[in-house]
């Protein structure tokens, strides 16, 4: 009996997701490994028909090697291959930026500031502010799709309980965010994960603007809150699921609870702690590799097309705690 279960657990049918190839480090290398290599890839992927001037528009300039700008033909306006992007005015090489975007990507919990600091050689502020700026990145890539189809969607807070304060909802110390996945076939394929102030109805109403399709369906808990996804024309099904252990077990939510412990557990498991106006570019990182777990490959690429393409995010605006959904 003991054979015979041994066997069924060494034949098991494999996650095909889990089980992806991904980009080994060798093929990243071979990829992104000099200097010239990280340099033509975002040529080309911020100019893919050839360089156009970013002041006026114009198809055509000269290279200036002594000064390493591009200079346009028609306005003389001088720019190079990073200015106007999130690696605006940086003094690291661009295969430092590319190796930390491989770190941050195919690692299924993410990477820390300081070990980011330890792999690439750099200070722990330099690897701080750029985990920050790609984490930019991906929040603002991630506002750009809105979920639709069948919504499950909940309430949820980040911080523990302080001894001797107030438990629940209302607890100090805590930061709510939202998380709402988009399934198809009982199966689940996106998620947003967005801090709010608060659970209220005109955050909600806010929220569901931005982040739900017209004519989605959300389920949800008994929490009154969320019946404002009807503002952004959602139809709105609540279920009371009651409080603790029981509102955990119920069926209809055991996908969005366990893609909620995955969030907790990873962010708890790589970063010691972080301040909580930070709270949405950490969950954004998150959120932006779970979208995309079926083709770890393309991940890379995708994320220099879109750091290629947000503006230059300067050290005062990351201490920004602005909501950006």
């Amino acid at each position: 009996m003991k054979k015979l279960e041994r066997n069924r657990f060494f034949h098991m049918n494999k996650n095909k997701i889990q089980f992806q190839k991904g980009l080994s480090l060798i093929e990243f290398h071979n990829l992104y490994g000099t200097e010239e290599q990280c340099y033509q890839e975002l040529f080309k992927l911020r100019w893919p028909t050839g360089f156009t001037c970013p002041k006026c528009g114009y198809g055509k300039g000269g290279w200036l090697r002594t000064r390493g700008v591009h200079q346009c033909y028609h306005c003389a306006h001088q720019t190079s291959v990073t200015s106007g992007t999130i690696f605006h005015a940086t003094k690291l090489p661009l295969t430092v930026w590319f190796l930390c975007m491989y770190l941050m990507t195919q690692n299924k919990n993410g990477v820390s500031a300081l070990e980011l600091r330890r792999q690439l050689g750099i200070s722990y502020n330099a690897a701080w502010r750029m985990k920050q700026k790609l984490m930019q990145v991906m929040l603002e890539r991630n506002s750009k799709r809105k979920l639709q189809g069948n919504i499950l969607m909940d309430d949820a807070y980040l911080g523990g309980e302080r001894s001797g304060g107030k438990r629940g909802r209302g607890a100090s110390g805590k930061t709510p965010f939202v998380i709402a996945l988009e399934t198809k076939e009982d199966q689940p394929i996106y998620i947003k994960l967005n801090r709010v102030s608060s659970f209220s109805r005109k955050e909600l109403e806010i929220w569901s603007e931005k982040c739900l399709e017209t004519g989605s369906i959300v389920v949800s808990d008994g929490c009154r809150c969320f019946s404002s996804v009807a503002q952004a024309g959602c139809s709105h099904i609540s279920i009371r699921t009651g409080s603790g252990k029981k509102a955990v077990m119920n069926p209809i939510f055991t996908w969005l609870n366990t893609i909620l412990g995955n969030v907790k557990n990873s962010l708890c498991g790589t970063y010691h702690s972080f301040r909580q106006k930070h709270a949405p570019r950490y969950l954004a990182e998150f959120q932006y590799r779970f979208n995309r777990r079926f083709n770890l490959g393309s991940m890379i690429p995708n994320l220099i097309y879109s750091a290629a393409h947000t503006l230059p995010r300067p050290d005062h605006f990351l201490t920004l705690s602005e909501n950006w959904w």
